[in-house]
């Protein structure tokens, strides 16, 4: 967590565990290596089978814990995508849930100590983001065809301000990915560093025992912060969906 140098002080590193590295040994990164992302991704994906699989095997009338626990993810999912997007966007729950499930676990699973965060990467908020932007491009021009551009002509504004308003929602639009991946990536990689730092703070004799409340304190934080930020990626991608389906002022 720290390095003491020959020279004396105390040296942190909190960005060294967002480092990429090669679980092979080798000393470059490509476009197919399996990496240490790559590895949580695949626990990520494993735990959220194991979990909605025992959770719905028994389908008891009285449920388990877990039983209930998956039933709940559901219906909370589910409630949010008709509740933001409406009752025609029920079909493109799946697609919905799967994001958020992955990034939930995922931030979760980046929690256990000598883990890693895949979605602290940017290339990975980036890819899920643009996944996002993509799909609404598609359901909004294959739904609506041409009239999805009425989504940057604001009819309730005055005619006058409406071409200038038309630019900057076109500009907000086209910003969408960017904010979606870095509000994620960065709450993550933000959080994950600042807990390293505190860590290390802890080696420090006198000031171990307010560095270790500190730990405490914004590991609890990060735990609240990996399903809130689940939320908020799901619940904008529920906004931009709707969007894609109603996109008349």
């Amino acid at each position: 967590m720290a390095d003491a140098p020959e020279g004396g002080g105390l040296v942190f590193k909190p960005m060294d565990q967002f480092k990429l590295a090669d679980l092979f040994g080798g000393s470059e990164i490509g476009m197919l290596t399996i990496t240490n992302s790559t590895l949580w991704m695949a626990f990520s994906i494993v735990a959220i089978a194991l979990f909605m699989v025992a959770g719905t095997r028994g389908r008891a009338i009285v449920p388990s814990r877990v039983q209930s626990l998956a039933e709940m993810t559901y219906g909370f999912v589910y409630n949010m995508v008709i509740d933001v997007s409406g009752k025609d966007a029920a079909r493109y729950f799946p697609y919905i849930m799967t994001l958020f499930m992955f990034i939930l676990f995922a931030n979760f699973l980046a929690l256990i100590p000598m883990s890693f965060s895949p979605t602290s990467q940017f290339a990975v908020t980036g890819m899920l983001a643009i996944a996002v932007f993509v799909t609404v491009l598609v359901i909004g021009f294959a739904k609506n065809g041409l009239g999805f551009l009425s989504l940057f002509w604001i009819t309730s504004a005055p005619t006058v301000v409406r071409p200038i308003l038309a630019v900057i929602e076109f500009i907000l639009f086209w910003m969408r990915p960017v904010s979606h991946a870095v509000r994620l990536g960065g709450a993550i990689l933000a959080g994950h560093a600042l807990l390293k730092v505190f860590a290390g703070f802890a080696q420090i004799t006198v000031a171990a025992p307010l560095a270790l409340l500190g730990v405490v304190a914004i590991y609890a934080l990060e735990v609240l912060v990996a399903g809130i930020q689940a939320y908020v990626f799901t619940i904008l991608t529920c906004v931009y969906l709707k969007d894609a389906l109603h996109p008349h002022h």
